[in-house]
């Protein structure tokens, strides 16, 4: 989403953008590289992970070798908490930090062509030295924020497929950055701090008014917010009555992130009547050790409470689990396995994900893994961070055994309870869809987790 709100800026501020993503548009390398050429942009951007960043230096390197004068710039949150390890491993001219890079990339552009002073929190060289402007700074005016365009962002290429969307098409929106729950700084695993320290929010009635857009314009039939953590208190009461107020409830369905312990009853309550299908909660272990440990805030109890509440007042709450702690025993991933059971088997939880424990640099968990020495892999051995291996050692499981019992949570979906729970639930040819798309989804994983 920063992404594209970057390239909207760009687009407005009368430079020529192009938005090129080779992935979703199914493009073969050379053929990519040589449509890079002919093309022969002056600027090329892009968003780096953990998993993909030295396979984007080397990407950057061909480049370079190929358009020497085309200047590269990188960003996201791995470049952001090692930002001088890709200026030195690579050619790349530019890296920007925070999660700004929409407003900070508008700058440089700005600095390139006019000499605009360039904004904290953007790395560079000068001749053979690299320099920075200091620490990134979160003061950008959300507020200014344009709506993206879906035109030139080429918003149908993510309207169909992904599993997020029941309806299609479906499309994203993000009205704050990042995540509110800031206590001791957020979750010890979680990259989103390493980005936005703070957390900024736009009015809800921005909010509501991009969605009328969606509807009205592309005629979205269903919308996820990306944002960290979605808002909650009076901010989201007040957008749940606007969008009833405004009929958009009866147009599209809603789907975002949320935490437990933030929402009442009557939250759900509202929260579905102003047509809020999804919720996306991160119950991540059924150990209270792991949760207090993960700076999670909340209780194993409250998981199973707060999952029930939810579907009673018909809102589908999405849990996502992880596996592989290096303080976990066996037992306790058995434990997770038994609550995420529990959870599917009753109704309580609509769907889930299961996925290995990983602690990315700048994060909480990478320096805790560091100091512990809790590493099996070389913690700069950065291509063993795609969720195909476990990188950390845990108190009596093997990486297979870590692989294997992902892959028993998500045959949970597989099971006859909660497969029978699923077809009383079918009300009509778009709920068939949804089902079978997922469970195609789900042998994918399965798939997956075998292999690994």
């Amino acid at each position: 989403m920063v992404p594209a709100y970057a390239a909207t800026l760009l687009d407005q501020a009368g430079y020529d953008v192009v938005w090129d993503d080779a992935i979703a548009e199914k493009k073969h390398y050379s053929e990519w590289l040589k449509g890079l050429n002919h093309d022969s942009p002056d600027i090329i951007a892009f968003e780096t992970k953990t998993p993909v960043v030295k396979k984007h230096w080397k990407i950057i390197d061909d480049i370079k070798k190929q358009n020497p004068d085309m200047r590269v710039v990188l960003f996201g949150d791995h470049v952001t908490a090692l930002p001088r390890e890709s200026m030195e491993n690579n050619d790349v001219d530019f890296v920007l930090t925070g999660g700004d890079y929409d407003f900070l990339l508008l700058n440089l552009v700005g600095h390139l062509e006019r000499e605009e002073k360039l904004e904290p929190g953007i790395w560079y060289r000068d001749n053979e030295k690299i320099k920075n402007t200091g620490k990134f700074q979160l003061n950008h005016d959300l507020e200014s924020l344009p709506f993206i365009d879906r035109d030139l962002t080429k918003w149908r290429l993510y309207s169909e497929k992904n599993g997020n969307f029941k309806e299609t098409p479906g499309t994203y929106t993000m009205v704050g950055r990042d995540c509110w729950w800031r206590k001791k700084g957020g979750c010890t695993f979680c990259s989103w701090p390493t980005l936005y320290p703070t957390y900024r929010v736009r009015k809800p009635e921005l909010l509501v008014e991009e969605i009328g857009m969606l509807t009205e314009r592309y005629r979205v039939k269903e919308i996820f917010d990306d944002t960290g953590t979605f808002p909650a208190g009076q901010w989201l009461r007040g957008f749940a009555n606007s969008m009833i107020e405004r009929q958009y409830n009866e147009k599209t369905r809603f789907s975002c992130n949320m935490r437990f312990g933030a929402l009442s009853r009557e939250d759900y309550r509202l929260m579905s009547k102003s047509g809020f299908r999804m919720l996306l909660f991160g119950v991540e272990s059924a150990s209270q050790l792991t949760l207090d440990r993960l700076n999670k805030g909340i209780r194993v109890e409250d998981i199973v409470k707060e999952c029930r509440v939810a579907r009673e007042e018909g809102i589908e709450p999405h849990i996502t689990i992880m596996v592989g702690y290096p303080w976990e025993t066996r037992e306790d991933a058995k434990r997770t396995l038994k609550l995420a059971r529990m959870l599917m088997e009753k109704g309580w939880a609509i769907s889930l994900q299961s996925t290995v424990v990983m602690p990315y640099p700048g994060t909480r968990l990478y320096e805790e893994a560091l100091e512990n020495g809790w590493f099996r892999v070389d913690p700069k051995d950065y291509d063993c961070f795609d969720m195909t291996q476990p990188v950390l050692n845990t108190v009596d499981m093997e990486p297979e055994e870590v692989m294997k019992t992902c892959d028993d949570i998500y045959r949970v979906f597989l099971s006859p309870r909660y497969m029978f729970k699923q077809l009383i639930r079918i009300r009509s040819w778009r709920d068939v869809k949804y089902s079978v798309k997922g469970a195609v989804k789900v042998l994918g994983h399965v798939k997956d987790f075998s292999r690994a």
